[in-house]
């Protein structure tokens, strides 16, 4: 649509030429008429006819566009959001075109990776190079198309996208240096949304291609034409054929990505619900997953803020791209001291945001994305006033040319309680809601009263207290006193049920890479029967029946007599009564909170030598053991996590102390369990050693680092436990596979809850004096033996627990992530592998504690 010239008074040209005096040009400039500045779009339309308004799909190097009148398929069409005309249709590809675009990827791949890396940074050169030469055509499309204002297309979002590309042609040309031992994860299906088009594809593709993957890509059904546009610069730039594919399809397609077995990643931005889905897709499959999700996000404005600048800081954080962002700042939490004048502030600002079409370049906001999404908006609004909460909504106008655009103003909601679904859901649109707070530990508390973790904003002119309010907020991105600041220097992700994985920064090269051991690894295949729900977690009743010999064929008679009762319970004479003692039995209770208990239901399970012996008794642990071991790691994790990282290292190296003191026992108890000789007992328990010892030093050594982004100010990436970790220990190697996993959670503030061996689970509670003499707080490693995979169901499904690592079954594995999608804790599984854990580099390193911590990264501006 052509926009009219801008409009102005003759008067007021008048008056400013005759310069008066400044009363006369202040009342100039409150009464001058608002002139638009139209953004010209002959080159969009240009692009568009040249491909006859009708587009395909981008595979193996080649355009494939079906006839328009070919039988069966299916068109879409792409409407502008400001005026609603129809802009162009796109073919819908099928499950037989994923299978092809897939083919064609995998086919690229090997001779992709294979390409000296300089060779790929020149092509991620090339791409950032054509992406500038073609800057103005893409901001225009973009805002076309998405209907965000071209001022935002122009100068945040194609930028950053080429930003990416040039950083990561960097991190291709350093990857055999800075990832050496890292080996491409191989072929990735890309899902991205409808919010930002060019910038999520750039997010994803510029760190796969950097690490010698290939993808296959699908753009948002409602924008799909800046993709388009960067396969054509993909084909200018010469990249070789199949190593980018895009082709389109709705929503159903993402699920035939995700479970397609010619993916080993899945890299998806979207809502909440649909990773889930996701997630509980490629469960038990050995693919990679990343979720960037929904959230809401707090932005806190203390008493010691400056008020201007936070509102417009606020401005920015809520109604950029018309609150279309996954970190949009849409939770206000303002001091009660300031509330009143804060929000009236806010209100008056509102009221002069300007909506208008998206290629006006004085528009503030421009429409929403699809009538679908603004409806959404206005019914949970809706809803809002009739829970009786106060709703403002500025006066707006809209120009003639874009009067049927899909527009919603800028909103602001007070008056709601934290268990309001305004205050907890993401609405998606440019609403804000309002609650007040009177101290910084309240503002805390309600700003992580979500399941959401993605971002918050801090705004205070005490650097003490933004700090500290920065690192005790649960979210992946701070900012402080700034907002919706990008880098791709600076990782982008969240915690909690905004997702796991980064985009951007070196943590976000790892979702594009894996250990150069697990190159070949074949994963398998599920039964039916071994993913049914209903089978997994069934305890076995038999294993806790008394050991008489010879009373079932539960397990082999024992070759010695049970628990040290002299001759299997034979009779006695008096006269040999006093020469032969039993033992004194004792058996194992569980390890919750630093003391052992007894097991809920008070059932034992004999514990079997490998000749069939009896070697003793553990308690049976139930979801109540569980359940309190939780509550226990939960309740000693924020204090545990706040402690110095040298202490958490002298911890672990008292207990590395204690266990080399009682060496020849654990030693000899590993040769009772499992068979092995004394030799490789002592060996087991050396490396257990020198393992508590790797994750000591690695302490304070891991605590993250300084990101070089343009900010004029300090961007830090700050690596923090996930919280509380379940871990599901293998059955063999019972010492070295607990040490193994359970050092690297909590030397990096993790707390624990350990379901050891189920077969050989008496070197952990040998570790009960152990740790008790070593200094640890209750509550950081709690221990309940059981039936591993009875307890691990009851841990993946707990919604305090934030992690689960899982060494088991192939079908343990797929139940743990499916299971872990219900809160999407952050998951290491083994799909039934096992692991040389003697082997540095599968059971030890930084691997490990990458799992065991989440990237923040806090921008902290400088100057007055």
């Amino acid at each position: 649509a052509t926009l009219p010239v801008a409009r102005v008074p003759h008067a007021a040209v008048g008056a400013v030429r005759a310069m008066g005096n400044a009363d006369t040009i202040a009342r100039v400039f409150e009464s001058m008429e608002y002139g638009p500045a139209p953004e010209q779009d002959s080159m969009v339309h240009a692009w568009l006819d040249a491909h006859d308004r009708r587009f395909g799909w981008f595979v193996d190097g080649e355009w494939v566009k079906p006839a328009p009148d070919a039988p069966g398929v299916q068109w879409a069409p792409a409407n502008a959001p400001a005026t609603g005309e129809e802009l162009c249709v796109t073919a819908q590809a099928t499950a037989a075109d994923v299978d092809t675009a897939v083919a064609a990827a995998r086919a690229a791949q090997p001779g992709w990776a294979a390409l000296p890396a300089h060779h790929r940074a020149r092509y991620l050169y090339a791409i950032a190079r054509h992406l500038q030469k073609h800057h103005r055509l893409l901001a225009v499309l973009e805002s076309m198309d998405n209907g965000k204002s071209v001022r935002e297309s122009r100068d945040a979002d194609i930028p950053l996208a080429i930003r990416h590309f040039y950083n990561h042609a960097g991190w291709a040309q350093l990857m055999d240096t800075e990832m050496a031992g890292y080996v491409p994860v191989g072929t990735v299906g890309m899902i991205i949304p409808w919010n930002f088009p060019a910038l999520m594809l750039a997010w994803k593709i510029a760190p796969a291609l950097a690490m010698g993957n290939t993808m296959v890509l699908k753009p948002a059904p409602w924008t799909r034409l800046t993709a388009w546009l960067f396969a054509e610069i993909c084909a200018e730039v010469g990249l070789p054929k199949g190593v980018v594919n895009i082709i389109s399809g709705d929503n159903d397609m993402a699920d035939y990505m995700a479970g397609h077995p010619g993916f080993d990643k899945v890299a998806f931005t979207g809502s909440t619900a649909i990773g889930q889905h996701l997630r509980r897709n490629t469960a038990g499959t050995g693919k990679k997953i990343s979720l960037e999700l929904g959230g809401k996000s707090p932005i806190i404005v203390f008493e010691s803020a400056d008020l201007d600048s936070a509102v417009e800081g606020l401005v920015n954080g809520i109604w950029f791209n018309q609150g279309q962002v996954c970190c949009a700042g849409s939770r206000l939490l303002v001091q009660e001291s300031i509330a009143e004048v804060f929000i009236a502030k806010l209100k008056r600002r509102m009221k002069t945001l300007r909506l208008g079409h998206s290629l006006d370049k004085a528009t503030d906001m421009g429409p929403m994305a699809d009538p679908v999404q603004r409806d959404r908006v206005a019914a949970m609004v809706e809803a809002g006033r009739a829970e009786g909460l106060e709703i403002f909504q500025p006066d707006y106008e809209i120009a003639d040319n874009a009067k049927d655009g899909c527009f919603y103003p800028p909103t602001l909601i007070t008056g709601a309680q934290s268990t309001s679904r305004l205050v907890q859901e993401e609405i998606f649109g440019p609403v804000l809601v309002a609650q007040t707070f009177r101290t910084p530990k309240e503002a805390v508390a309600l700003a992580n009263n979500t399941r959401y973790g993605l971002s918050a904003g801090v705004w205070t002119e005490s650097i003490g207290l933004a700090l500290e309010t920065a690192l005790s907020v649960r979210a992946g991105v701070v900012w402080v006193n700034i907002h919706n600041a990008f880098d791709a220097a600076a990782g982008f992700g969240g915690y909690k049920e905004s997702g796991y994985g980064r985009e951007g920064g070196r943590e976000g090269l790892f979702e594009y890479a894996k250990p150069a051991w697990m190159k070949g690894l074949v994963y398998p295949k599920l039964s039916d029967a071994e993913m049914d729900p209903k089978k997994f977690g069934v305890a076995s009743p038999g294993d806790l029946l008394p050991n008489i010999p010879g009373s079932h064929a539960l397990h082999p008679a024992p070759s010695s007599p049970p628990l040290g009762l002299a001759g299997g319970g034979t009779s006695l004479s008096p006269a040999s009564s006093s020469a032969i003692l039993p033992a004194i039995n004792r058996t194992p209770k569980m390890y919750i909170n630093g003391q052992q208990k007894r097991p809920d239901h008070a059932y034992v399970r004999t514990i079997y030598a490998h000749d069939g012996s009896v070697l003793g008794q553990v308690g049976d642990g139930n979801r109540k053991d569980i359940r309190d071991a939780v509550e226990a790691a939960h309740k000693a994790w924020p204090g545990w996590g706040k402690r110095a990282a040298y202490n958490r290292a002298q911890i672990l190296y008292f207990i590395a102390e204690n266990l080399n003191i009682r060496e020849e026992e654990f030693a000899e108890r590993l040769v009772d369990m499992t068979g092995c000789s004394l030799d490789e007992g002592v060996r087991e328990v050396e490396a257990s050693i020198s393992r508590l010892f790797t994750y000591a030093a690695y302490a304070d050594k891991y605590g993250g680092e300084v990101q070089e982004t343009p900010l004029y100010g300090v961007v830090t990436s700050v690596y923090e436990p996930l919280g509380v970790i379940g871990i599901a220990c293998p059955n063999k190697h019972p010492l070295l596979g607990f040490v193994s996993l359970v050092a690297p959670a909590v030397v990096r503030g993790n707390t624990c809850v350990v379901v050891p061996s189920e077969d050989h689970p008496l070197s952990a509670t040998d570790l009960y004096q152990v740790l008790d003499t070593s200094d640890l707080p209750d509550g950081v490693i709690n221990i309940v033996t059981g039936e591993t995979d009875v307890l691990t169901k009851t841990l993946a499904e707990h919604q305090h627990v934030d992690g689960m690592w899982y060494f088991g079954s192939a079908s343990g594995s797929y139940h743990v992530e499916r299971l872990s999608a219900g809160n999407l804790k952050c998951t290491m599984v083994n799909y039934g592998l096992e692991r040389d854990w003697y082997d540095a580099a599968q059971g030890e390193g930084k691997e490990f504690l990458r799992a065991a911590t989440e990237v923040k990264n806090i921008w902290v501006p400088m100057g007055e």
